[in-house]
């Protein structure tokens, strides 16, 4: 019997054993679906599916009886929604999982997410709004034999798909292993020391075999790196360096150069004053259990992405940035100050002043002395933070937050955001620099105790890519229950006439206790939604979306 069907046969029945005796242990979970039906819009480029109605679903049902803990997701796809990866289809069993945990072991057999340090070597986990899911399939094994330290070690191979109602794994094997130690936690002498230290390592290999009859491949790939956590009074320091070893693949076609990565941030926070200050630099350290994908496939490690994360609609869609794994050099800085309560700019209840800047170069590979035909395959050496003149992204922003009585606030926000075309590709028709200024004003009013009104007027320009836009949204919510919201999205800049379109969508949804339901109807825009760095592509709709979340 497959290892996959004895543990969700093992889960079943823990399960049901629960359900018939609710003193053996809890059950928790969530499920949400999202429906879908869409019309042919040739305005936008929207196209019917065949049909016509589309369905993504999942349920987590999670079980714990004292030490142990078991878990299962069913997901289906009949067939995926808008944007999702065109590997996902059917129904089935997408995760399941069995363990036991104390104070001092903790072990999960199946499936399972993971994290060393900051993800610069390894990164298993689940975003369900971009379709990203690399869990692993094996054995995790979490150990804190003293007071301070954690050791894990992390064996399996990845989810590469879901298809037919099956989930298929990538080629290669995963194999990590992490330490964390504490001092002030481990060492008696520095728990009383002002300063706080975390000292952390990580060696992760990949096995794949050598399948091309062109190259000699190596089959076993390591990566190694190591981390420190200092904090001294009002300050914190974060820093991680990480290490791939020669891993020819389709992302750096096949070459045998060695990667590196190196993240940093440094902040200070106290009362009325935030500062963040970060650096990364990234080269061939796009590291994969199998060598032949591309894009968001079986990515075993994670670049943070070193820019802020937006929420309004013209910021955050039309032109994100999307992590460059291959080689990028990034900053960013970020200022939270406070003007007191009863000050001359404060008013009477203080004014929140937030200023980010980030930006992100390609970096410098020196070719110098490097001969391509040589055996080794080494076409360039690199250095740490050593940048080029080519700007890949900026983005400077500003919001102010003025409450002026209990019931009305206004915040004001300005984003000038620079980003090159020809590295991440958004925009069809346009070439170097998209250069945008992007101007919110958001508006809060509170009616009464239970109906609260909330405005946003958007304006984005530039003399690239399809020209100028504006957005308007407005939302009106009924405590607890009910909300309801309309969005206009209008082109008016476009230099095409016909393609000054407005893409309008409206929605209200229901809320109650643990449940929640949700319909809006409109056009979408195509293009790119990003999360951290990573994107997706939605393409243009125009239709129906119902969306129901319970957790339990």
């Amino acid at each position: 019997m497959k290892l996959h069907l004895k543990l969700s046969l093992a889960a079943v029945s823990i399960f049901t054993l629960g359900f018939g005796q609710s003193n053996l242990g809890s059950i928790t979970g969530n499920i949400e679906s999202t429906f879908q039906y869409l019309n042919k819009d040739s305005l936008i480029g929207a196209n019917q599916p065949e049909s016509k109605a589309l369905l993504n679903s999942y349920a987590n049902i999670f079980y714990t009886v004292g030490n142990f803990k078991a878990g299962i997701r069913l997901e289906s796809y009949m067939p995926r929604i808008q944007g999702y990866p065109d590997r996902y289809d059917g129904t089935g069993l997408g995760m399941r999982y069995f363990g036991y945990s104390n104070g001092f072991v903790d072990v999960t057999l199946g499936n399972f997410y993971e994290q060393f340090g900051s993800g610069l070597l390894f990164r298993s986990y689940e975003d369900r709004a971009l379709g990203y899911d690399n869990n692993m399939d094996g054995m995790r094994l979490i150990v804190r034999p003293y007071k301070g330290v954690v050791l894990k070690g992390v064996y399996g191979s990845q989810r590469l798909s879901f298809q037919e109602g099956k989930v298929v794994k990538a080629d290669g094997i995963v194999r990590g292993a992490d330490a964390e130690v504490h001092l002030n936690e481990s060492l008696k002498w520095m728990s009383e020391k002002k300063l706080d230290v975390v000292l952390g390592a990580s060696f992760v290999s990949k096995f794949q075999k050598d399948d091309n009859s062109e190259l000699i491949l190596p089959q076993n790939v390591g990566s190694y790196g190591g981390r420190l956590a200092l904090r001294y009074g009002k300050f914190t320091l974060n820093a991680e360096y990480a290490r791939k070893e020669n891993d020819p693949s389709e992302d750096n076609n096949f070459s045998y150069n060695p990667g590196q990565a190196a993240l940093i941030n440094l902040g200070y926070s106290q009362k009325g004053l935030g500062i963040i200050l970060s650096a990364k630099s990234a080269d061939n350290m796009s590291l994969r259990s199998d060598r032949s994908k591309t894009l968001q496939d079986v990515l075993i490690n994670y670049l943070p992405a070193l820019n802020k994360t937006h929420t309004y609609n013209l910021v955050a869609t039309l032109y994100p940035y999307a992590t460059q794994a291959m080689g990028e050099v990034a900053y960013q800085a970020e200022v939270l100050y406070t003007f007191k309560k009863d000050s001359k700019l404060g008013g009477k209840y203080g004014m929140p002043v937030n200023v980010n800047f980030s930006t992100a170069y390609g970096p410098i590979r020196h070719t110098s002395g490097v001969n391509p035909l040589d055996s080794n395959g080494i076409t360039y050496t690199g250095r740490l933070f050593d940048q080029s003149s080519l700007q890949y992204w900026q983005d400077i922003n500003v919001n102010i937050t003025r409450k002026f009585n209990k019931n009305f606030s206004l915040i004001f926000s300005y984003f000038n955001i620079r980003l090159n075309n020809d590295i991440s590709k958004v925009a069809e028709d346009a070439s170097g620099i998209i250069n945008s200024h992007i101007g919110v004003i958001e508006m809060n009013y509170k009616i009464n105790k239970k109906h609260a009104l909330r405005a946003e007027l958007q304006g984005l320009f530039t003399k690239k890519d399809k020209g100028d836009w504006a957005t308007a949204v407005l939302e009106y919510t009924i405590s607890p229950n009910w909300f309801f919201s309309v969005m206009d999205q209008y082109n008016y800049g476009n230099s095409v006439p016909d393609q000054r379109l407005h893409y309008l969508i409206g929605s209200f949804g229901y809320v109650r206790e643990s449940s929640r339901f949700m319909l809006s109807y409109g056009r979408q825009r195509a293009g790119l939604f990003c999360v951290g760095g990573v994107c997706r592509f939605v393409p243009a709709s125009n239709g129906l979306t119902f969306t129901f979340t319970q957790s339990f």
